[in-house]
């Protein structure tokens, strides 16, 4: 038994620990298919246990590495240091629900859509959504700054978070932010901590800013002979005043995949790219909405717009989308996704590029994601237990993040970075941006126990 076990096992109760090799084994993994065992697991249930367990690992130079569900794709979770794994899922309650000031408290190992729930049944909703909300926690959601397609119209966890509660590596707890929508006194610690994926401080607590649910929703389908054709139309939509609280895209290889998984979903032969064009607000305004925003969807290259009035119809146009995720599973189960982003008159040059990349490496690639922000989910469909296909994956994808910045874009939309991409930070973040982030790091995190060697890149793994 390692010494962080034995005091660990002195610590906790048997109930809130695991320190069996076996037991611990499923917590070295997450949604990345990475892997690495931890020498101990703790479940906290309070702020005060946390401050504890990081006093004890810093003591002891044992990294800490935080957990909700392990849903994360890039690694951000995985003890690849070996140390605690220190999980929140039983730190899950929804402490406060506030409808007149419009807040919502709650610790991080609550799901999203417990989060949902709570606000929905106060008339109001957390903006940021991503796809596996029913089962990512609020903790995940915050450290990687996890959106989803409402974030076109409503923005990420950093725009929608008044403060947090957070243990720095020091082992002191403290306090960030405000519970008013406006406020300028000292730094913004919260949007500092939210994306940095456990490697500065442990949030313990956030304070998240609700929104009002809308009356009403529309949906739209409208398809274009080509990607540029698209593009043009995320322009025009994203430049109303009522901008659309969804705006998804796929490509001509994601409709292709898509026809040949479910020939019942009609779609065009024709058909280069797919906007799914979701709008909200007032019962009284959104047939207008609807009329103004189909009608800046249609023009050049557009095949068609069908606008959906019922539940039915909008399941019936979802289902196009919907059919694309069960097609990449029974295509590639182990596809390689990356979540890249783009400027929006950018995507036409981004997909063209994969397009030439997917040709040159022999490797299929399929697109979708959030159009509205450039939000694309490039995924390279590759057999990783091929060694000669997933290393022309790996050179493919080297060349896929060469295309992205050149385009003025960023490594990662929403994903973060983690294990799987920190070996390319260094090109988009110059290197006194590094050496300023690395200070930061000291500051927060002296001995570098919180989850060390993850985002955001070379300069902070070098801190000793």
């Amino acid at each position: 038994m390692t010494p962080l076990a034995r005091e660990i096992e002195q610590l906790l109760p048997a109930e809130d620990r695991l320190l069996d090799p076996a037991d611990c084994w499923s917590y070295g993994a997450d949604n990345s298919k990475l892997h690495a065992p931890p020498d101990a697991v703790a479940f906290a249930r309070d702020a005060e246990t946390v401050a504890e367990l990081v006093r004890l690992c810093r003591r002891l130079g044992a990294p800490v590495t935080c957990r909700g569900r392990g849903t994360g794709t890039t690694g951000a979770a995985v003890p690849d240091h070996g140390g605690l794994v220190l999980s929140f899922e039983r730190m899950n309650r929804i402490l406060e629900v506030d409808p007149a000031n419009r807040w919502l408290i709650a610790e991080p190992g609550v799901t999203n859509g417990e989060v949902q729930e709570a606000a929905g049944a106060q008339g109001f909703f957390w903006p940021p959504d991503p796809t596996s909300s029913t089962y990512c926690t609020l903790g995940g959601n915050l450290a990687y700054n996890s959106a989803g397609p409402h974030a076109v119209k409503y923005g990420t966890p950093r725009d929608n978070t008044l403060g947090l509660a957070a243990v720095a590596g020091t082992g002191e707890a403290f306090r960030t932010g405000v519970h008013t929508t406006k406020g300028v006194v000292g730094y913004d610690l919260t949007r500092l901590l939210i994306g940095s994926e456990g490697t500065l401080a442990v949030i313990t607590e956030a304070t998240l800013r609700l929104t009002p649910k809308p009356e009403a929703t529309r949906l739209i389908q409208a398809m274009y002979r080509t990607v540029g054709d698209a593009a043009a139309a995320v322009s025009r939509l994203m430049g109303r005043a009522e901008v659309p609280s969804a705006l998804e895209f796929m490509d001509h290889s994601a409709i292709a995949m898509i026809r040949d998984y479910a020939p019942d979903c009609p779609l065009p032969r024709d058909a280069g790219a797919i906007l799914m064009i979701e709008t909200d607000g007032t019962e009284a305004g959104i047939d207008a909405t609807t009329r103004g925003v189909r009608a800046a969807a249609d023009g050049d290259g557009c095949l068609q717009t069908i606008s959906a009035d019922t539940a039915e119809e909008t399941q019936a146009l979802w289902a196009v989308r919907k059919a694309l995720s069960p097609a990449l599973r029974t295509v590639a189960p182990k596809k390689i996704n990356e979540d890249v982003v783009v400027p929006v008159s950018r995507i036409p040059d981004l997909i063209a590029g994969l397009d030439r990349l997917a040709q040159a490496h022999a490797i299929k690639i399929v697109n979708f994601g959030h159009a509205g922000n450039g939000n694309i989910h490039v995924n390279l469909l590759v057999n990783p237990d091929d060694p000669q296909e997933l290393a022309a994956a790996e050179r493919c994808l080297d060349e896929v993040f060469t295309l992205v910045l050149g385009l003025g874009g960023t490594l990662s939309g929403e994903h973060g970075i983690g294990l799987v991409k920190r070996a390319f930070v260094g090109r988009e973040i110059d290197p006194v941006a590094l050496n300023l982030m690395s200070g930061i790091k000291r500051s927060f995190d002296p001995d570098n126990i919180l989850n060390p060697g993850k985002a955001p890149g070379p300069a902070i793994t070098g801190l000793t």
